[in-house]
């Protein structure tokens, strides 16, 4: 079940960063932007933290 949930966590960060990229170039709301990216880091740096043995 954990690694369904971490799996989810890494496509949502994904997808976040995907979408804040996109926002900054094509939507020019660079504040939206930078604040997805920056929740796409805080989502990769708690798997980092979960997974690490």
């Amino acid at each position: 079940m954990s690694e369904t949930i971490l799996s989810l966590a890494m496509l949502a960060a994904a997808a976040l960063i995907w979408g804040g990229i996109r926002l900054i170039r094509v939507a020019n709301e660079t504040r939206k932007g930078w604040l997805m990216i920056t929740a796409a880091l805080v989502l990769l740096g708690n798997v980092l933290i979960i997974t690490w043995p």
